[in-house]
């Protein structure tokens, strides 16, 4: 570790670079931690966009509650890279998945940042091995992997590449978790990390049963919400299943139910995306969405993912 690194739960200073969807998730998350924030991106409109979305997210921050210090007025918005990292005790990148970019944003910012501040990707499946590779200090780059919206979702996965040390992960880990994460430490690098994979298997899935005609848009998500998701934020799949097997867990959930994954109940090989599944998934989701628009949509997940977390940490709290 460098001697300049700050003591995780000593950081104030946070540059976020990139301030889309997903980066700017990240600076309303930060924000609603009680850091001051500086971020830079390359769009030329990038500043009032950012300032809507945390506009719009500041609600549900307050609902869940804010931290000491915690102000919009703690985002200061940087006319270059370089001067959104200068004075960074951390650095949260959130560029578009382009394997070239990253690795050249990563090495501007490796470049500006002062030494020994740990850097951390919001890249959804790129190996940090395979994004370090111009950088100078690579062994303080990690990936930081979050989940959409960052500022309500607790996840984050992180993992380092080969020339990571691993002190900068174990800083970001504990920094990630002061902060309010929930953080999963990756044993090793895999394309898309766990969550992603997961989540991608039953996309897939998804996409196949549209394409073949055996089930809607709408079909395929009340299966989700209105079943195994209902249970998934409190055990997740592998709990699940273990309740499955009744007294006796997930033995007798194997033994019993094992032959069956030789059945072909899923396709994990992507589909070809035609046209025609193109359409009927664009068609599926604007009628599921009944009309409503997009701020609408994010407004109501928004409300419905507090419900969710607050449900959760209550049962979780009955139980400890």
């Amino acid at each position: 570790m460098d001697e300049n690194t700050p003591s995780p739960a000593a950081v104030r200073r946070v540059a976020c670079i990139g301030t889309g969807v997903i980066g700017g998730g990240w600076v309303a998350h930060f924000l609603a931690r009680g850091f001051r924030v500086s971020a830079w991106d390359p769009a030329l409109d990038f500043e009032a966009r950012l300032r809507r979305l945390v506009e719009a997210a500041w609600p549900a921050l307050t609902e869940l509650g804010l931290a000491d210090g915690a102000s919009r007025e703690n985002l200061v918005v940087a006319e270059t890279l370089e001067q959104a990292v200068a004075e960074a005790e951390f650095v949260q990148e959130s560029a578009p998945e382009d394997l070239a970019v990253k690795r050249d944003l990563l090495a501007r910012i490796d470049a500006a940042t002062p030494p020994g501040v740990v850097v951390s990707s919001s890249t959804s499946g790129y190996g940090m091995t395979e994004m370090q590779v111009d950088c100078a200090t690579p062994q303080r780059l990690v990936v930081g992997h979050p989940f959409n919206p960052p500022y309500l979702i607790p996840l984050v996965e992180i993992v380092g590449g080969e020339r990571t040390e691993r002190w900068a992960v174990e800083w970001a880990a504990e920094f990630f978790a002061a902060t309010g994460k929930s953080v999963i430490v990756l044993d090793r690098e895999v394309p898309g990390f766990t969550a992603n994979r997961l989540q991608e298997a039953i996309w897939r899935e998804a996409l196949h049963m549209v394409a073949n005609g055996e089930a809607t848009v709408a079909q395929i998500d009340a299966s989700i919400t209105e079943g195994p998701g209902l249970r998934w934020p409190l055990l997740g799949p592998c709990l699940t299943f273990h309740l499955a097997g009744g007294e006796g867990g997930m033995a007798h959930m194997l033994d019993h139910f094992g032959p069956s994954l030789k059945s072909p109940w899923t396709r994990l090989e992507a589909p070809e995306l035609t046209d025609e599944l193109r359409e009927a998934m664009v068609n599926g989701c604007e009628e599921a969405a009944g009309g409503a628009s997009i701020a609408e949509l994010v407004a109501a997940r928004d409300r419905a993912l507090i419900a969710v977390l607050r449900a959760i940490k209550d049962v979780r709290r009955d139980l400890l």
